[in-house]
């Protein structure tokens, strides 16, 4: 068995309040770069579904060469193989992203379980993993915080959905999203590190994948901050329970509230 784990490199969240609307746009962030913190969850699970079913593991990331320190990250974490789709001068939004990421995937061939983080600290728009598995043609299953055990075929996972926990079962290959509940990120070895550093991390060219048409789709302008909005605190006063909820009603119905 084989497992992909898509791996992104964000800003560090602590340093998020800094990039302004200008360096989103042009994508010079001055900002320390790390591993996307919800990609870490889909690293350790990739990992531990190896140690678990003696499966390999690739991470897969795009973006620009210094990109590859995310991928470090993963190999240093016990992610077996890495690979770098190298974005520069390629515009794209979340669709081309999904379209290359798709199209790396099936370039390491036979691949059983594709596992991302639930969403990018940057973007946040949780939906490249959703593309990926489109175009992929594999069964998408989101806010998984359980692997119970994979098959020969099949995957069993529990997934958080509206409060409840759902036990769900799909055929493999497929793509499965986590969140932090599935698991604890393991720091990375001493060691791990050391290897991580001296791997020879594969760089792909975008324009040698298969991804089909890449015109980016979407586009991002008058990116600004909304302006404040001034509050106001008004307590409800009543002798009784049921006075202050009649005067709460009032309230609401003069706000067109309810």
């Amino acid at each position: 068995m084989k497992i992909a784990v898509l791996v992104k490199q964000t800003p560090d969240t602590a340093e998020l309040p800094k990039v302004s609307a200008d360096e989103v746009r042009s994508g010079d962030l001055k900002v320390t770069m790390v591993i996307n913190p919800w990609d870490e969850y889909a690293a350790e699970e990739a990992v531990s579904l190896g140690e678990r079913y003696n499966a390999k593991s690739v991470a897969i990331t795009m973006g620009p060469t210094t990109a590859a320190d995310a991928l470090k990250h993963a190999l240093a974490m016990g992610v077996t193989e890495a690979v770098l789709v190298d974005s520069t001068g390629v515009p794209v939004d979340a669709g081309a992203t999904s379209a290359l990421l798709a199209a790396a995937v099936k370039s390491q061939g036979e691949i059983d379980l594709v596992i991302t983080g639930k969403q990018s600290v940057d973007a946040g728009t949780g939906s490249v993993y959703v593309g990926v598995a489109c175009r992929l043609d594999f069964p998408l299953v989101s806010n998984v915080t359980k692997v119970k055990y994979i098959s020969e075929n099949t995957i069993v996972v529990e997934r958080s959905l509206d409060g409840r926990i759902e036990t769900v079962s799909v055929p493999l290959p497929a793509v499965i999203s986590v969140g932090k509940e599935i698991n604890d990120p393991r720091y990375p070895s001493f060691m791990g590190i050391r290897k991580a550093n001296r791997a020879e991390i594969p760089v792909v060219p975008a324009s040698e994948l298969e991804a089909g048409n890449l015109a980016k789709k979407t586009v991002w302008t008058n990116v600004r901050k909304p302006e404040s909005a001034d509050a106001e605190c008004v307590m409800i006063e009543g002798a009784t329970a049921q006075e202050k909820a009649a005067h709460l009603v009032d309230a609401l119905m003069g706000e067109k509230v309810i």
